[in-house]
């Protein structure tokens, strides 16, 4: 911490939270790692163009790092799971539709009030308080077959199964819980997840947060932690997101993808020569840069999905 001494106590703390997010979800992430499997589906032809002209097969030092929201999934995978907790009658329409409207405005505002965030991380947390984490899992595997596995973007998925096929290791980055992230990364037989790790105890969750939410700074801290566990070379590695608030993850790899972008990351990347994929109009996009906000997103949808635990639990 000494080459921080700069910074103000503030800007300190913020950083030191965010290492701590970042090394908590690597070890997370690490401990509830798979093998890769198999490439699950075939390349539909339209997407054979569409394929990166690396990873190169063989190389154990490179892996890839995919953020999830609109990236992987279309849409928030935290109002997905929400969804699917509102069809089992764990909280009323309001509360969904409440959800639903901060969701629309996270986007339109293009920025993440930091009040917002607060006081969204701590309403979850307060009702999630002394519910079981297999509790969230058990859910999580219910509802990623109602409403996630049909909207996974087919051409993102082709690229995370090249680096499998090249015998590389693929994880998932995310703000959302990271038992909801190793839920999908497991279904899409990706080696693991990277997520925002909730304190528990005896599995039975705690009310609080190892460091702070798995997003913008702490998303780079947690590759940077998982790289060097791993003994990997991130300047041969690949990060893949739609979000302006992953720059810091995305300049972390030698080869950065922009996957369906936001108007901030798409001009940033127009400035690095960063490359681009946008599956949102089916068409192929040549060089450019990253996409839009939803860090927030997963954060505060978490207060829907605490939520209903509660009153299921009530």
């Amino acid at each position: 911490m000494a080459a921080l001494g700069w910074l103000t106590p503030r800007r300190r703390s913020a950083t030191a939270r965010s290492v701590l997010a970042g090394e908590a979800s690597a070890e997370a992430a690490r401990k509830s790692s798979q093998d890769a499997q198999d490439i699950q589906d075939a390349l539909a032809p339209e997407m054979e163009a569409e394929e990166p002209e690396f990873p190169v097969l063989g190389d154990d030092r490179a892996a890839a790092f995919f953020d999830l929201d609109n990236t992987v999934m279309q849409g928030a995978s935290i109002f997905h799971f929400g969804r699917g907790l509102h069809k089992r009658k764990f909280f009323e329409t309001r509360d969904l539709l409440k959800f639903a409207w901060q969701q629309a405005w996270f986007r339109l505002a293009g920025s993440e009030d930091p009040e917002h965030m607060q006081e969204a991380r701590d309403s979850a947390l307060s009702i999630v308080k002394g519910h079981r984490v297999a509790e969230l899992q058990s859910i999580g595997e219910e509802i990623y077959d109602e409403y996630m596995a049909e909207r996974i973007w087919p051409g993102t998925r082709a690229l995370a199964e090249a680096h499998l096929a090249a015998g590389q290791k693929v994880w998932l980055v995310t703000a959302a819980p990271v038992e909801i992230a190793n839920v999908i990364a497991r279904r899409l037989g990706l080696t693991g997840a990277l997520g925002t790790v909730a304190e528990s105890v005896d599995g039975v969750y705690t009310g609080k947060l190892v460091g702070e939410p798995l997003h913008g700074p702490a998303k780079a801290e947690a590759v940077r932690a998982l790289a060097a566990a791993e003994g990997l070379d991130l300047s041969r590695c690949a990060a893949y997101s739609d979000s302006h608030n992953d720059i810091p993850m995305l300049s972390l790899v030698g080869h950065p993808y922009a996957i369906n972008p936001d108007s901030k990351l798409r001009k940033h990347a127009r400035e690095l020569d960063w490359r681009l994929r946008d599956y949102r109009t089916a068409r192929k996009a040549a060089k450019v840069g990253i996409p839009a906000a939803a860090g927030v997103g997963a954060v505060a949808g978490g207060t829907a999905a605490a939520i209903a635990l509660h009153r299921r639990r009530r």
